[in-house]
């Protein structure tokens, strides 16, 4: 697994919201379930709501941030 894709899991878990906004991309696309969030704040709202995050089954980095994460 990529450190960065780590770290988000790791700040995720936490709930460390400043390093999440260094890690995750503004624009980010965010799949889970087949579900798509566009954009850092909405994902910050699905991760409020739960459940934990696993390692996504793909991802983008873009400027050292995930730019797309795909769990399914």
């Amino acid at each position: 697994m990529d450190r960065i894709v780590a770290e988000v899991i790791d700040a995720a878990a936490r709930d460390d919201r400043a390093a999440l906004i260094a890690l995750l991309h503004p624009y980010l696309h965010w799949t889970e379930a087949g579900r798509t969030l566009r954009g850092r704040n909405n994902v910050f709202a699905r991760l409020e709501a739960g459940p934990p995050l696993t390692a996504p089954a793909s991802y983008e980095l873009r400027d050292g941030q995930v730019y797309r994460w795909n769990a399914g």
